[in-house]
């Protein structure tokens, strides 16, 4: 639990590349929480955000510090979980493994495909074992609300997409791209979203991924770099603004959530009688 009170913030935004700062926050604090697996990130910022109070944490640090494989993906969440969030919106830098999806649009990702290797991806490795469904890993009832708002902004942005994680902190040679893109037939590709989706839905949070596409990853012919991606989301990270300005304030505050997210772990403990296991 927190080590005082504060007030009440149930929306979280979990901020990656390209996202560092907001504008428009008021009422400002500034949390540093202990958890059993280490410090955040950075400190939470928890403000008043277009009349919703948020908290706000950069996954990658305050000074974009921490590669893909070292963010405390366990650390961020637990935290936000114990300040009574309930809601977790990631914005996140992508590459794009389909010609149709451009720099700069927007994705709505409904899939994901994890492709990582040592990362700590359960609360539940030891005492007690969890096995969450993540058949459809984002919360449905903020995708549709994210789809409804986005519909009456004029962006291009696409209502599903396959997002695959890779470890990182490299980019993919040219061989993994065409594989990722042509076998596994994902739509974009990042280093982050699907370690901390997995991590949210074990915490019954609802998570909604807003992925922007920077560039064309390197099967379309150009290679990537971390300055391209930087540049893109400098050009696209005014619609992911205005996105979110709209959307957060639509978020239910102090309400029963009635979604799949809200009891993930109802009938997910795998437990086994001691007595019978030894027979």
């Amino acid at each position: 639990m927190p080590n005082k009170q504060y007030l009440p913030v149930e929306i979280a935004i979990m901020s990656g590349t390209g996202l560092d700062q907001l504008d428009k926050l008021n009422n400002v604090e500034q949390i540093t929480m202990n958890t059993p697996f280490g410090s955040q990130s950075a400190p939470i910022i928890a403000c008043d955000y277009f009349g919703t109070r948020v908290a706000f944490l950069a996954r990658h640090g305050r000074y974009h510090e921490l590669p893909p494989h070292n963010v405390p993906y366990r650390a961020n969440l637990w935290a936000l979980k114990q300040l009574g969030v309930k809601y977790v919106l990631s914005p996140c830098a992508v590459g794009s493994l389909q010609e149709h999806i451009k720099p700069g649009h927007i994705v709505l990702c409904d899939q994901f495909i994890d492709f990582t290797k040592s990362r700590h991806n359960t609360f539940y490795d030891k005492d007690q074992v969890y096995h969450v469904s993540l058949a459809d890993p984002f919360c449905h009832h903020l995708r549709q609300l994210a789809i409804s708002t986005a519909k009456t902004l004029d962006f291009e942005f696409h209502e599903t997409g396959t997002y695959i994680c890779i470890e990182g902190p490299r980019f993919s040679t040219r061989a993994e791209s065409r594989f990722f893109q042509e076998s596994m037939k994902a739509d974009v590709i990042g280093m982050t979203m699907a370690t901390e989706c997995a991590l949210a839905r074990e915490l019954e949070l609802c998570y909604l991924a807003i992925a922007t596409s920077t560039d064309y990853d390197c099967w379309r012919g150009t290679p990537v770099s971390a300055k391209m991606v930087e540049d893109s989301m400098k050009t696209s990270i005014k619609n992911v603004q205005r996105l979110l300005e709209k959307l957060v304030p639509k978020i239910p505050k102090n309400q029963t959530r009635t979604c799949a997210c809200s009891h993930a772990l109802k009938n997910a403990c795998q437990t086994l009688n001691k007595d019978s296991a030894q027979r």
